[in-house]
């Protein structure tokens, strides 16, 4: 008898472990980092970008803690998502969407909807979005900053 309880106990532990590590996440950021440890400004293990599936090994307050590829690490909530698109009828009858659509209804332009958003409103300036988003700040010098303002490390 005990044996039967201790087979259904390891059943059901193996059940759950198996469900939790089929958990994912998506990536919602242009491009983000998993790090080392779940704190901002630790070393990055390996760069992400929009779209990529993340396999999360094990939450830690406000962080995953994630496998992609090779390399194991942290990523936070902000730049990930947990929701995952369902199959709807239209896709099943053969209807399909468009990146542009794609991009739009993820988050924000992919570069040929902005190409054609720029040639519809020739008005318009995109040379301050161009220089914001070429803009990169490297740990390093972040780390400066903070150190210099006597800032708390996040």
């Amino acid at each position: 008898m005990k044996s039967t309880y201790r087979i259904t106990a390891s059943f059901f532990l193996l059940a759950a472990a198996a469900a939790a590590s089929a958990e994912t996440v998506t990536v919602i950021t242009r491009e983000n980092a998993v790090r080392e440890d779940c704190r901002f400004l630790t070393p990055v293990k390996i760069k992400v970008s929009y779209g990529d599936q993340l396999d999360v090994t094990a939450r830690e307050g406000d962080w995953f803690r994630v496998k992609f590829r090779n390399a194991k690490g942290c990523i936070h909530k902000n730049a990930v998502t947990e929701r995952t698109a369902a199959l709807s009828e239209a896709s099943k009858k053969g209807y399909s969407t468009t990146s542009d659509e794609v991009a739009l209804a993820g988050k924000g332009f992919n570069p040929e909807v902005e190409k054609s958003y720029k040639g519809k409103h020739p008005e318009l300036d995109f040379n301050a979005v161009d220089g914001i988003e070429g803009y990169r700040v490297t740990d390093d010098s972040l780390k400066a900053f903070i150190k210099d303002g006597g800032l708390k490390q996040p």
